[in-house]
């Protein structure tokens, strides 16, 4: 294909899965089930953070998260007794477990008694080419309480060479604006130019096969360089290609 063939076909890519249709099947429709910013942002978070295996057990633990937070994410994370964190200690999902569940409400606390929020403590950072830096300092703010060594893995450094598919993802979420009503766009100071697909083995196989990508590795040089491409066919809003790439490995077997 052409570079103009080939941003037309994923441009139709997108604008079929990227619909309120999509909502039904991804994790994304935990925070949609959510009207106020804070239990947005805060149910996105915890959803994206567990966001790898079989997307309906994804959907199904996260639902178990909302639960044992009682239904009111934010109210829980700023007003949680001893008593109330108890209740994480059964929840498992995957390698996250019950004292990864409480020390993350512990540090959403912290973020937003100290950093005025999540959007806040990722406003803190100054915005390079595609949030590299931002997702490192935001690391640092997240574990600055006292913490499990253990329980950092589950938050990715760039800086490191992940590919930090979960964060990139909950940040398209938080900050990608569309018409289709599935991304939030909650946040407006993270410009969308700079958001950065979330790479999976779905999207990376893809992007090989329509040599968006050639590294072999899904880390995050194999991200940059995806960037680079995604930006030649849309500069402002690369991130729609995830709708693309994600619905051409998972929905058509590409």
């Amino acid at each position: 294909m052409t570079k103009s063939e080939l941003k037309e076909f994923l441009d139709n890519k997108v604008e079929q899965y990227n619909s309120p249709k999509f909502i039904e099947s991804d994790p994304i429709q935990i925070p949609h089930q959510f009207t106020k910013k804070e239990d947005i942002e805060i149910t996105a978070f915890l959803t994206a953070t567990i966001a790898w295996g079989k997307r309906q057990m994804i959907i199904k633990n996260s639902n178990r998260m909302v639960e044992i937070m009682d239904n009111s994410p934010y109210d829980y994370v700023m007003n949680h007794s001893e008593t109330d964190l108890e209740k994480t200690a059964p929840f498992v999902h995957r390698t996250f477990n019950g004292d990864d569940f409480s020390f993350f409400v512990k540090s959403l606390q912290n973020i937003y008694l100290h950093h005025n929020g999540l959007e806040g403590v990722f406003n803190q950072f100054t915005v390079d080419e595609n949030n590299k830096r931002v997702i490192h300092n935001f690391k640092k703010v997240f574990f600055e309480v006292s913490h499990q060594s253990r329980t950092m893995k589950h938050v990715s450094d760039p800086m490191k060479g992940s590919a930090s598919k979960r964060i990139n993802m909950f940040l398209r979420w938080m900050v990608r604006r569309d018409n289709a009503g599935v991304d939030f766009g909650l946040w407006k100071d993270i410009p969308m130019s700079k958001l950065s697909c979330p790479l999976d083995v779905h999207s990376g196989n893809v992007a090989r096969k329509l040599r968006l990508l050639r590294r072999k590795q899904n880390d995050w040089k194999a991200l940059e360089e995806l960037d680079t491409n995604l930006r030649k066919l849309d500069a402002n809003d690369p991130t729609k290609y995830d709708f693309a790439l994600f619905g051409l490995g998972v929905f058509e077997k590409f």
